[in-house]
């Protein structure tokens, strides 16, 4: 009977207690290089070195696989409450507006999006997770860790080991950085330390660069050249930007000011191109599928709880925001849809594109309310947080269900996650940012995600004219290179080796919205994590990973808790 225990309390317990120790890492990698990591892998990771570790002092139950299910369930949801708006337009709203929402409302907030898009998933169950046309990639490397840890269990137990040690490692030398003052920051000279050209010695970067591989980390590199060392120099020479009196170090403010509306222009158009094609591709496939599974019927209680999680939705927005009714309401099927639109994508391709809902929902706001950048920004945030947990959830219905998981159960699971996730992430987003419009959009917290969302409201609200002709076509260019990224991006789904050419559109343009020492450090993180799969590929395949996310991990929690130490020092 054991092999059948799964919904189990030490279960729960361990994906609250990963959850609320994993969210912050998150909420902190947000914030500082916009992207956030999968939690499911180190929780399958960490739980089963734990509770095998445990068998060995005393008798008791082993840890099953279905067990090890309902834990990385409860633990991805809570990390990924950042869906919800916390590092994207909760931020952006302060910073237009000078409101910061109160801590409970606040939490309230991300845990209504989130709820809502739970339940959305479960009525996309059926029809999504039973086709089989619809892969969904992270859902097999997550299914497929999860068979080599229990079949090779002494392995799991050397991954846990080496992720540890990177942990402690990237841990010490954050405590360092803090303790003894910031460590060096080497660049080769004045100029390119201006145009935020240095070595910035963080092991977090370095860990991420392990884990986007090589396309990736060189398309950030890449486009870091061209912003940083290219425009933003001609742009000081040409006087559309123009230094304070004396400023020295490095210039990621007033530069950026600038370089954002090229990077966010890319971003925006290559995700909806892609996304758009891939959908019309989709759809013409399942037209010409007569034997594509039917949606499924609508059950009683889903189709309650999401009536009851949009009522919750549609309250707060008048409440917190005092948004109109109709525009609150309005948000309601524009969120759910672009959720299902969201969840196909992720089936097919493994890529949760948050950040294209998101932004459409902005646009289509922008339409039907312009110059309202309140609703812009809190009513688009809906489509993101529904469309960040509905297609959380569905990955792990995959694996569930590849395994013989109760979905029942892995529902009650994720809405356990959110709920430590909203109460967690909100309390490390105000301690961490208790300044935002002083703090955000900064070399310390580049928060490019932030930048984006703002750069798409202002521009929705004061309308082209409102901005410098220079930036103006600087969009237009980012626009159109942008939208050849999307085409290609959507053709590289068929080509296996146009996809391994293909530049990354989403670090192409990020390149341009965080600091070049950034972009740098990751670049290095994923050469260095490219050489030693090139030279040892099976050790590599099993260690690379899981040491990256322990840098990660280390840097991130290290980096939490001393912020929250120096505010206790210094009186809150």
């Amino acid at each position: 009977m054991a092999e059948h225990r799964e919904f189990t309390l030490r279960a729960l317990v361990s994906g609250i207690v990963l959850g609320a120790l994993l969210t912050p890492s998150n909420v902190y990698s947000g914030l500082k290089i916009g992207w956030s990591f999968n939690m499911s892998i180190i929780a399958l990771l960490v739980t089963y070195g734990l509770w095998r570790s445990l068998m060995r002092y005393r008798s008791g139950v082993p840890w099953t696989i279905h067990e090890s299910n309902i834990n990385q369930t409860t633990t991805s949801s809570a990390a990924s409450i950042i869906s919800g708006g916390l590092v994207a337009p909760i931020p952006a709203y302060t910073l237009i507006t000078g409101n910061q929402i109160p801590l409970v409302p606040m939490m309230g907030w991300v845990f209504s999006v989130s709820f809502l898009g739970i339940w959305v998933a479960w009525y996309l169950r059926r029809s999504l997770v039973l086709d089989t046309r619809l892969r969904f990639p992270e859902a097999v490397a997550t299914l497929e860790t999860m068979q080599q840890v229990y079949s090779h269990g002494k392995d799991a137990l050397h991954r846990l080991y080496v992720l540890g040690g990177a942990a402690l490692a990237a841990g010490l030398v954050k405590a360092a950085d803090v303790a003894l003052g910031p460590l060096p920051r080497w660049a080769p000279n004045a100029s390119l330390e201006r145009l935020t050209f240095n070595v910035d010695p963080s092991p977090l970067l370095i860990g991420f660069g392990g884990i986007i591989g090589i396309r990736v980390g060189l398309s950030l590199l890449v486009g870091a050249v061209l912003a940083w060392g290219g425009i933003a120099p001609w742009l000081l020479q040409s006087g559309w930007v123009v230094l304070p009196d004396g400023a020295s170090g490095p210039q990621f403010g007033v530069l950026v000011e600038w370089l954002l509306w090229p990077g966010v222009s890319l971003l925006v158009s290559a995700t909806l191109v892609s996304l758009g094609i891939r959908q019309w591709r989709q759809r013409r496939a399942t037209d010409a599928d007569d034997d594509a599974p039917l949606p499924a019927q609508p059950q009683a209680i889903p189709l309650l709880m999401i009536a009851l999680a949009s009522g919750l939705v549609v309250i707060l927005q008048i409440v917190l925001f005092d948004i109109a009714p109709i525009m609150a309401a309005l948000s309601i099927p524009l969120s759910v849809a672009l959720a299902c639109m969201a969840a196909r994508v992720v089936g097919a391709t493994g890529i949760p594109p948050i950040g294209a809902t998101g932004q459409l929902s902005q646009l289509t706001f922008g339409l039907i309310a312009p110059g309202q950048m309140t609703v812009n920004l809190m009513s688009a945030n809906i489509a993101g947080g529904a469309a960040g947990q509905c297609t959380d959830l569905l990955n792990d219905f995959r694996v569930g269900h590849l395994i013989g998981s109760s979905p029942s159960r892995q529902l009650i699971a994720q809405c356990v996650g959110i709920v430590i996730g909203s109460i967690v992430g909100v309390l490390v987003y105000r301690l961490l940012i208790p300044d935002p419009q002083g703090m955000l959009i900064t070399q310390e917290w580049p928060a490019p995600a932030v930048a984006t969302w703002k750069a798409v409201a202002e521009v929705l609200a004061d309308g082209l004219d409102a901005v410098d002709i220079s930036v103006r076509w600087s969009m237009l260019g980012g626009a159109l290179i942008g939208s050849l990224f999307g085409f290609c991006e959507a053709r590289a789904d068929r080509s296996e080796r146009l996809a391994r050419l293909l530049p990354s559109s989403a670090a192409f343009g990020l390149a341009f919205i965080i600091p070049a020492s950034i972009s740098l450090m990751m670049a290095l993180g994923a050469v260095l994590a490219w050489v030693i799969t090139a030279k040892w590929r099976s050790l590599a395949e099993r260690f690379v990973i899981a040491a990256a996310a322990g840098l990660v991990a280390g840097e991130s929690i290290v980096g939490v808790g001393a912020s929250f130490w120096m505010m206790a020092g210094n009186g809150g």
